[in-house]
């Protein structure tokens, strides 16, 4: 989705890109409207999410995704699982790549432990926003091949959310146009090409821990109820 604006880039930080990518999105009021969820991919999305939550007065979650990766080919998705039981698979992948159902089902198992996990660590007594019949903006700090995004984009559509958007400061624009055909739209602050890695377009990459998450997601509750 192109826009008017032209931002100083490498972004000073997260913080930066969430304000750029938020004034990206209130140009496009058709996308925000509805009562938006606001969903981050953690760790990274987070302090993105935030300044867009809460200029739109939305609720704002994490959208807990583990890949499911082929036995041997860990890099490569036979599929995707997400809270609430959610399961998405790439039947072609596991047909072309001979997959069996037990080594299907201890893939499955094994990233169903670490879902949990990192839901409790992230998540503590909260419970997840349900996004049946919502509009979802899946916010990420950045895009590279697209593959978690796109395995969050299948788990959202599972979950029910009436349509998904996906927003991210930068992405090469080869991959916004893939995921622009199972997304209802993708909006990038930045589009640039060539593009090596998500870090090279931000000053300060440093990671984002589990503790920042977890004050992020506490302060949007507060600030919405």
């Amino acid at each position: 989705m192109t826009h008017d604006h032209e931002f100083e880039v490498p972004f000073a930080d997260r913080d930066a890109a969430g304000a750029a990518l938020t004034t990206v999105l209130l140009d496009h009021p058709e996308l925000v409207r509805d009562a938006p969820v606001v969903v981050a991919l953690p760790r990274g999305g987070a302090p993105v999410a935030a300044p867009i939550a809460q200029a739109l007065g939305a609720p704002l979650d994490v959208i807990i995704v583990r890949k499911l990766g082929v036995p041997g080919r860990p890099e490569l998705a036979m599929g995707a699982i997400g809270e609430g039981g959610v399961r998405v698979l790439e039947h072609e992948v596991i047909t072309s790549c001979q997959v069996s159902a037990a080594q299907l089902a201890a893939v499955e198992a094994r990233e169903e432990l670490e879902l949990a996990r990192r839901a409790q660590l992230l998540r503590a007594d909260r419970t997840f926003v349900p996004l049946a019949g919502r509009r979802v903006l899946l916010v990420d700090d950045g895009i590279a091949t697209g593959s978690t995004a796109r395995a969050a984009i299948r788990v959202a559509r599972a979950a029910g959310a009436s349509s998904v958007v996906l927003a991210a400061p930068v992405a090469p624009p080869t991959t916004v146009t893939e995921l622009a055909q199972i997304a209802d739209a993708v909006v990038c602050a930045v589009t640039p090409s060539p593009f090596a890695a998500i870090g090279q377009w931000y000053r300060d990459f440093s990671p984002t821990t589990d503790a920042e998450v977890v004050r992020i997601l506490h302060d949007q509750e507060d600030f919405t109820r």
